[in-house]
């Protein structure tokens, strides 16, 4: 049994079968839904159809970060059991939370001088963050110390690729990042953004592609572009959808179809509530090994 436990956020956006089976653990942030709170639990307190179906619907969300003190309530089981941390949080560029982590582990570890608590800023988020904890959890596993797991995260964690696109541009209205004449337009003539995250953890908006058909072979062609040995690539590719699950088998179809040495199938996921009030339904996002985003 490991020493030392790897943990993250919800905001990885994997199931909870698949924290489970490769024993990472996670701490939950929180959303309200039309003023009731929620925890984002991965679809537990509300399955993730009927959350897109309220967004579209015009229900309003505010999500929240998880503080220090739920950190501290998290973080000292695992000290008291005598075990070393390494907790990877939700991208700085995106999100505040890697401050309430430090906040906690500043405290904790006066309490317990003997034990350690290792603090990784992902600059990732969805499913790509949750490529990052399974790979980190496969170094747990081969027997690497924690020691060893925390550097190798610091030195590899912008070589996972986010790249996103979405069908719906309602909520990027909503959200302000295009105005309601470009998103009228944009409607019209079916546009659909795609973006990446840039080296700083934020999101970066890269092409505007007219028609849904395009969008997904742009996606994969970014694929082809960055990944790992290009259509050699042998790494794990995962996806994260928002209620358009059709949108997201489309895309995994033709990245299997065009790189036959992937670990696996393409896993899909659902992009989480924390996440997704931002982006509503009608979001694909492709994440994958690859050269680093420095500079990008």
């Amino acid at each position: 049994m490991s020493q030392y436990v790897i943990s993250c956020c919800s905001t990885a956006d994997l199931t909870r079968k698949h924290f489970e089976e490769r024993d990472i653990s996670y701490i939950c942030f929180h959303f309200e839904l039309d003023g009731v709170p929620y925890m984002d639990d991965l679809g537990e307190s509300i399955p993730f159809d009927e959350f897109y179906q309220k967004m579209a619907d015009g229900a309003e969300t505010k999500t929240s970060q998880v503080n220090a003190e739920e950190f501290e309530e998290y973080f000292e089981p695992f000290l008291k059991e005598g075990k070393d941390i390494l907790h990877v949080c939700l991208s700085s560029g995106i999100s505040g939370v890697i401050n309430s982590a430090m906040i906690a582990r500043e405290e904790l570890e006066k309490k317990y001088p003997d034990r350690r608590i290792y603090i990784v800023d992902s600059l990732g988020a969805s499913s790509g963050y949750g490529l990052l904890m399974d790979k980190l959890a496969d170094l747990r596993d081969q027997g690497k110390k924690v020691e060893e797991v925390y550097q190798w995260a610091e030195e590899h964690k912008l070589e996972v690729h986010h790249w996103f696109f979405s069908t719906d541009l309602t909520f990027f209205i909503k959200g302000g990042r295009i105005s309601r004449t470009a998103g009228f337009v944009g409607g019209v003539l079916g546009i659909c953004p795609l973006l990446n995250m840039g080296e700083e953890g934020t999101l970066v908006p890269r092409q505007k592609i007219r028609t849904k058909r395009k969008v997904i072979r742009a996606i994969v062609d970014k694929m082809e572009a960055n990944a790992r040995d290009g259509l050699e690539y042998s790494g794990k590719c995962y996806i994260s959808q928002s209620a358009c699950e059709e949108d997201a088998k489309a895309v995994a179809d033709l990245v299997e179809k065009r790189f036959p040495n992937l670990d696996g199938k393409v896993e899909i996921n659902h992009v989480g509530t924390t996440i997704g009030s931002h982006t509503g339904p009608g979001t694909v996002a492709l994440f994958f090994w690859g050269k680093s985003r420095k500079g990008s």
